[in-house]
């Protein structure tokens, strides 16, 4: 048999593929990767043994250095006769089943003691966190994902008589020649092998992934993490602080638990590790030259803020005192996220109180051209009080206050420009949380009786009732959901919820013009949507064409985690755009927050298209197409057990919700298949590829990869249809000596995105 030579780094096998050959190793080594783990095979292990009877592989195999196999012919039912001849390829095979097995089986092991490990390091690193923070008199600050952390419980598990078993099969048939094996044996200890290494992985996943969350909490790219916990106290409290000692040994410590942990960037680890040696060494030199006694910028102007705003807004003196009793009671809780009656109860009063003086503070500004700049930093981020937002974050505010970088133009608005163009008639209000806008909101009331015809008139023209409604229903429910952490909302600036640099997280309508054109280079028909274009004096009698419409986007006055996708478009018409919150100070990853924004919308646009029949496959579209295949996922033959059980997982994660599921493959669809590392199935790539089609660009770089060629192949021939019909349409205009309309010219522009 030849042989056939593979560059180091390069990909012999990817999961997925058709299993049609079994390849033995001749020369060098082989590094085989799943999800969960990774183990090596060298001279005379079989590749694909573990998956012989699977039809297509679950495991990726990739040169680790100079490779040569040797490959020959394989199919499940020619298995027999392979061990019947006796043959030497039968031997590597039982061989290297054994080896790769008890790999694997170690890979196992050694992830359940990590989980174990890491959760039990998680929480008591968080409780020693908390008792750091009560003896510096720190309010401590709260991890979006902690709430959810629970230990881990797996609904199957991996036999513990497995590993005796092989063991006592390897002793069994390494005392018999292999000619003098039964060959029906040898086929079905290779079938149970195999089912049992499937389970196995299975298992594995679900070990990586919980890994991975937690690894995650520790250190991640948004830096909502432990390690900006521990080091932002060091931070604050100083090196030559009491106990300061055991915190660097806690980040120390933290950093050795990371180091090397496939399931983080390790590059970012070495970037985030470094900027924290150097940082610490600043801050010696800093307290050691005695110079930390220099005052912070002091800004008269905001000094007495809670008292300049009640002023401003005008607000009775029963109100005004009892939200100045609330806020410093508030300020002076030692765990402000503590969700005891007694912070409950303050936190809702504040809430309510807050949106009473939000609301009568922005009617008095509609007729005021001299804002305070304290009442615009109210306005835009929820400050009340310079002592409780620390006098360093107030002192920023104040100096963005008046040069915050939104622009309405690009679609990119503060809550308060979103109120001021709902007054001013530029935007009908939101729907509220019961999907109910304020045409239907005002037809409700007369349909009811409590007004009639003509105040229903009236109340449809008054702008000051719209606006009203748009304060009153989308901006609590935004506020509250953008912060991301329910249970311990609370509207109002607090330092506490500053997970990191103020001046990063600041949301600019720069940064999300660059974010949403690094989606579109990607999913570039992400935000277009069809219509219906004629014109009978060119004899165009019915074209349909795709116009791109970006969505609005509305900044909520908080330091937030999170992102809603509120409404698909405007009233009915389908022409309009979207409208999508976050915080304006984001502490999740912008580009992270709006992929899934926009997997989002894609779904909810496509359920407005599609009506009633958005779930019915007789009617195929994103959402049918999608719905069908989660719904009889363990019917469909197109899926290896594998990627069933990893379907199952995925939707235990998403709480049984489609859509959810559905953003969650997005989100895949995007930031790895887009640059070109699979992680979806077949079935699921496939939905994704005909609806969500990725750039011409894209599509160019991924004709290289074997799992992309069919559906790339029957994608150009549809699309070059579509542009044939465009050519054809323009020459039959260009033939009547007319001007070709921008509206069909940007349409063949868009076919060829």
């Amino acid at each position: 048999m030849a042989l056939k030579d593979f560059p180091a780094g390069e990909i012999l096998l990817q999961s997925e593929q058709a299993i049609s050959a079994l390849h033995v190793v001749a020369k060098g080594t082989v590094r085989a990767s799943y999800p969960g783990g990774e183990f090596y095979l060298y001279k005379g292990d079989v590749i694909g043994v573990c998956e012989l009877f699977s039809g297509s592989y679950f495991i990726t195999y990739r040169a680790e250095e100079d490779v040569s196999i040797a490959s020959y012919p394989y199919n499940a039912s020619n298995l027999s006769e392979m061990f019947g001849s006796g043959t030497e390829l039968g031997q590597y095979v039982i061989r290297s089943m054994f080896r790769q097995f008890q790999e694997i089986l170690d890979q196992y092991e050694l992830a359940r003691f990590d989980c174990d490990n890491f959760y039990h390091y998680l929480t008591n690193s968080y409780e020693e966190y908390l008792t750091f923070c009560t003896k510096h008199k720190v309010s401590p600050r709260a991890l979006p994902d902690l709430e959810t952390l629970t230990e881990l419980v797996l609904e199957e598990d991996v036999p513990g008589w497995l590993a005796g078993y092989y063991e006592q099969m390897r002793a069994l048939t390494a005392k018999t020649s292999f000619k003098d094996q039964n060959p029906d044996f040898l086929k079905g200890l290779l079938l149970k092998a195999n089912q049992d290494v499937q389970q196995i992985i299975s298992v594995c996943r679900v070990l990586y992934d919980y890994k991975s969350d937690i690894t995650h909490l520790l250190m991640q790219e948004n830096r909502l993490d432990f390690f900006d916990l521990y080091t932002g106290l060091i931070y604050k409290v100083g090196v030559h602080a009491e106990e300061s000692t055991s915190l660097i040994a806690a980040v120390s410590t933290m950093m050795i638990q990371l180091e090397g942990q496939t399931s983080i960037d390790q590059e970012m680890y070495r970037q985030r590790t470094a900027e924290y040696r150097e940082r610490l060494n600043a801050l010696e030199q800093y307290e050691e030259s005695d110079s930390g006694s220099g005052q912070s910028n002091d800004i008269p102007e905001i000094h007495d803020s809670l008292n300049t705003i009640l002023a401003y807004a005008q607000t009775d003196d029963e109100t005004a005192e009892e939200f100045r009793n609330a806020v410093h009671h508030y300020s002076g809780l030692a765990d402000k996220n503590s969700t005891d009656d007694h912070a409950r109860q303050l936190r809702h009063t504040i809430t309510n109180l807050f949106y009473k003086i939000y609301e009568k503070a922005f009617l008095r500004s509609l007729h005021d051209f001299e804002i305070p700049k304290v009442v615009k930093m109210f306005f835009n981020f929820g400050y009340v009080d310079e002592q409780l937002a620390g006098m360093d974050n107030a002192s920023y505010l104040y100096s963005i206050a008046d040069s915050l970088p939104t622009d309405p133009k690009r679609n990119v608005y503060t809550m308060y420009e979103w109120l001021r163009a709902v007054y001013d008639g530029r935007k009908s209000p939101s729907r509220n949380e019961f999907d109910t806008d304020y045409q239907a909101y005002v037809h409700e009331l007369k349909i009811s009786g409590k007004i009639n015809a003509s105040e229903e008139a009236a109340l449809l023209k008054d702008r000051e009732k719209q606006v009203l409604y748009e304060l009153h229903n989308m901006f609590p429910s935004v506020n509250k959901i953008t912060f991301g952490r329910i249970s311990s909302f609370c509207p109002i600036f607090s330092e506490h919820n500053i997970l990191k640099d103020l001046e990063r997280s600041l949301v600019s309508a720069d940064n999300v013009e660059k974010t949403f054109q690094t989606i579109r280079t990607i999913d570039y028909s992400a935000y277009y949507r069809d219509m219906i274009y004629t014109n009978p004096k060119l004899g165009i009698g019915k074209e349909y064409i795709s116009i791109e419409i970006l969505p609005d986007i509305i900044l909520a006055p908080n330091i937030g985690v999170r992102g809603v996708m509120w409404q698909e478009i405007e009233g009915r018409k389908r022409t309009t755009p979207a409208r999508m919150m976050f915080s304006i100070f984001q502490m999740e990853d912008l580009t992270s927050l709006l992929v899934r924004l926009t997997g989002d919308f894609r779904w909810e646009m496509c359920k407005r298209v599609q009506g009633a029949r958005w779930n019915d496959i007789a009617e195929p579209s994103l959402t049918s197409r999608y719905f069908d295949y989660i719904q009889f996922y363990r019917k469909n033959h197109d899926l290896s057990t594998d990627a069933k059980d990893k379907i199952k997982l995925n939707m235990q994660k998403a709480k049984n919700s489609f859509k959810e599921m559905f953003i969650r493959d997005y989100d895949s669809w995007i930031v790895y298949e887009g640059n070109g590392s699979p992680r979806l199935n077949k079935v699921a790539r496939s939905i994704f590829f005909e609806y969500c089609p990725f750039s011409k660009t894209v599509r160019d770089k991924l004709k290289v990869n074997p799992l992309y060629k069919e559906m790339l192949e029957r994608y150009d021939v549809k699309l070059g249809q579509q542009i044939h019909h465009y050519n054809n349409l323009f020459q039959k205009i260009n033939n009547m000596g007319a001007d070709i309309p921008p509206e069909i010219q940007k349409q063949r522009e868009y076919l060829n995105s």
